[in-house]
């Protein structure tokens, strides 16, 4: 499992003009907060948070930020982006503490999608409904990401929520767990009948030429 670390700074210089001052010369605003510490603001290289961001699991994990000389456990509750420019405007850092119960979003992998049976033997096609979920779990038990194998997968089958196998330890949030997360079905317009129809037509052409050639 990759681990992260972001390197900050404390700002006391706050405000919109400040935020925008500090933006322009490489820097963005950040906050930390939680476990009955009071809140510090923050400054991080921009450069060097699009880095980390360019892996999905910065966004679900536990991260290291060091603050003047000195080290915490946190995890990204939010990010603001520029509506329509690759930048980062404000970064919001929760604090972790090994004895509370984290509640965070985490992507679900699919595997084996071209081995998937419904796929191979039916002619279905897979429909992804989510790519994530959220979970409840203590720090240790924080998954990367929840795995969904596809290869056993059968014709008009849906997985839902509550079919999901979890790691040792972790919960899902929400009561709706009859949430459809990935089937297999036919392509629109087509059915069972239509794709045996198909098959039947085909070879009585093929029949229909082979007797032209021989005749």
């Amino acid at each position: 499992m990759k681990t992260f670390e972001l390197n900050a700074v404390r700002r006391t210089d706050k405000g919109k003009g400040a935020s925008r001052r500090l933006r322009r010369t490489g820097y963005i605003p950040a906050i930390i907060y939680g476990v009955g510490k009071e809140s510090i603001s923050l400054t991080i290289s921009h450069n060097e948070l699009l880095k980390k961001l360019e892996h999905e699991a910065f966004y679900s994990q536990i991260l290291t930020i060091n603050i003047d000389n000195q080290s915490e456990k946190v995890v990204l509750k939010d990010l603001q982006r520029h509506p329509y420019r690759p930048v980062i405007m404000h970064l919001d850092l929760q604090r972790v503490s090994d004895t509370k119960k984290l509640q965070m979003r985490i992507p679900l992998h699919f595997i084996h999608e071209d081995q998937c049976q419904g796929v191979k033997q039916d002619g279905g096609i897979i429909s992804h409904h989510a790519a994530e979920i959220e979970i409840r779990c203590f720090p240790k038990d924080l998954p990367e990401f929840i795995e969904v194998d596809l290869q056993e997968f059968e014709l008009n089958k849906i997985l839902h929520l509550s079919d999901l196998v979890l790691p040792e330890g972790v919960e899902l949030v929400g009561k709706a767990l009859d949430v459809p997360i990935v089937s297999v079905h036919l392509a629109r317009g087509t059915s069972a009948d239509d794709e045996e129809e198909a098959v039947v037509t085909e070879e009585e052409t093929k029949e229909d030429k082979e007797e032209k050639e021989t005749s």
